[in-house]
């Protein structure tokens, strides 16, 4: 099969290199599934760059890719609850990525059919974004009611986390390119501020929840508009120690995270805010309610570019450049 893969990190990025290798073999609780289609995400550039080492230390060479869906064509004996045929789609195991390739074995506990409706394109839009807002949601503990700014609402993030939150309750607040403010509306924003025109402090103040997909050069500014007892999730900013033992990191880990994740956490003690930092997990059960809720409102992802996977280098310099009206796709 063909896939395509990280020989060596580089902090200014690195082009992956297709080679033909062995399909990998299916364990007793694995499914072999053919891969139709691939998110291209920004955390496939920062594991390219080194920046997630820390979190998750990747030895090379690596299989990049974080989502895919695609079809069941042979599963192990411990596997029920999906047959071959099953079109599927997940975020891939921290442990275990490589969805850049033409197949990919996955325990299934981390997988989910896919509605009918989408297209596959529409579907390896949804995995990770989806289970990143689902997560940030679960992790701040949103009550229906209350409000939420969603930084940066018109890229691929945005496609997913505003719907998600609009059907946990929550008034949504977001920013982004005035271009597509009518798009972002319609995935239910209640308001949007067109950043090459206001500044959203000026317009946004005392939400209840934030949702940080920018890091620490916008991180400063959204402490001033959350509210006292607020709760912000970073998804670009610095692990902090509430991470580092969230995810059972080692004592060591936990140590450095401590250390580069105090200023946040100095931050939001003043006001009686909480920061978090998330790195998505792969999550079946979550997918599965992300799946229910797709069907229910027959929601739409937003697909911007679809690449082949022999062009997966042009797809990942297309998402370094931040510019997306949607998920970047690889297409098998």
């Amino acid at each position: 099969m063909k896939a395509a893969i990280l020989e060596k990190y580089n902090k200014n990025g690195n082009d992956l290199v297709i080679k033909n290798i062995d399909i990998p073999k299916v364990g007793d609780r694995d499914v072999l599934v053919k891969i139709n289609a691939a998110g291209v995400n920004p955390l496939d550039n920062m594991i390219i760059r080194k920046e997630v080492h820390l979190i998750v230390p990747y030895k090379l060479p690596l299989i990049l890719g974080n989502e895919f869906v695609g079809v069941i064509e042979e599963k192990g004996q411990d596997v029920k609850e999906f047959n071959i045929g099953d079109r599927v789609y997940a975020r891939m195991p921290l442990d275990k990525i490589g969805a850049f390739a033409e197949y990919t074995t996955i325990d299934y506990k981390y997988i989910s059919k896919v509605p009918e409706y989408l297209s596959d394109e529409e579907a390896a839009a949804i995995p990770l974004t989806s289970l990143t807002a689902l997560q940030s949601y679960k992790l701040m503990d949103v009550k229906s009611g209350e409000s939420i700014f969603i930084s940066g609402g018109t890229g691929s993030l945005g496609a997913m986390a505003i719907p998600i939150a609009k059907s946990l309750g929550l008034k949504v607040y977001t920013n982004g390119n005035g271009s597509s403010e009518e798009r972002v509306k319609n995935l239910g924003a209640d308001v949007f501020i067109d950043y090459k025109k206001e500044d959203y402090t000026n317009v946004i103040k005392d939400v209840d929840y934030i949702i940080d997909s920018i890091g620490e050069k916008e991180l400063l500014k959204q402490f001033k508009i959350l509210k006292n007892g607020g709760k912000i999730v970073s998804l670009r900013a610095l692990p902090n120690k509430e991470f580092a033992v969230r995810m059972n990191l080692s004592p060591i880990k936990k140590l450095i995270f401590s250390l580069v994740g105090s200023k946040y956490d100095n931050i939001a003690k003043k006001n009686n805010q909480k920061y978090y930092f998330l790195f998505v997990e792969a999550d079946g059960e979550g997918l599965k309610y992300i799946s229910k809720l797709f069907d229910e409102k027959k929601i739409k992802p937003s697909v911007d570019e679809v690449y082949s996977l022999n062009d997966i280098n042009e797809a990942l310099k297309k998402v370094k450049q931040g510019k997306s009206k949607g998920k970047t796709i690889i297409k098998n």
